[in-house]
């Protein structure tokens, strides 16, 4: 049985898609690198696809962070600080579950991201629900999908 991992996306199956891996023993996250080329503009918010999908258990999330590194050297953050996919994004009708870094460029210059480069790290995590939770919304697309 499959408990979590990654795919590629249909889109991007013969781009050459490395898959999330852990750089050493220790580490929480695995490096989720750009799937193509991007411009990230000054003060504006840039998405840089990555080709993958993840899958997890009904009691968990993806969670997206910036590598420290590409951050603190390029002035970078993630637009909501830390990207959450649920487990119901996976294959969804709206994006097959196209996991997008949504990133904001602090700075006054462009900066470049080759394809290849690692940009995030994707954590997996375990959540608690409430006792009286009777969430019931069905996902029907990609970011932003179950409404305001």
């Amino acid at each position: 049985m499959r408990m979590r991992g990654f795919e590629t996306v249909e889109n991007y199956k013969n781009a050459g898609i490395n898959l999330p891996e852990r750089k050493t023993a220790l580490s929480a996250g695995y490096d989720i690198a750009a799937a193509e080329s991007v411009t990230l503009l000054p003060r504006a918010v840039s998405l840089i696809p990555t080709g993958l999908k993840a899958y997890m258990q009904a009691d968990e999330y993806l969670g997206i962070h910036i590598r420290s590194g590409l951050a603190f050297k390029n002035v970078l953050s993630l637009i909501n600080s830390q990207g959450i996919i649920d487990s119901d994004y996976y294959n969804n009708s709206g994006n097959e579950g196209h996991i997008m870094i949504a990133v904001y460029n602090h700075g006054d210059e462009p900066v470049s991201v080759a394809k290849g480069d690692r940009v995030a790290q994707g954590i997996f995590y375990h959540y608690l629900l409430t006792d009286n939770d009777a969430a019931a919304t069905t996902r029907s697309g990609g970011m932003g999908s179950t409404g305001k």
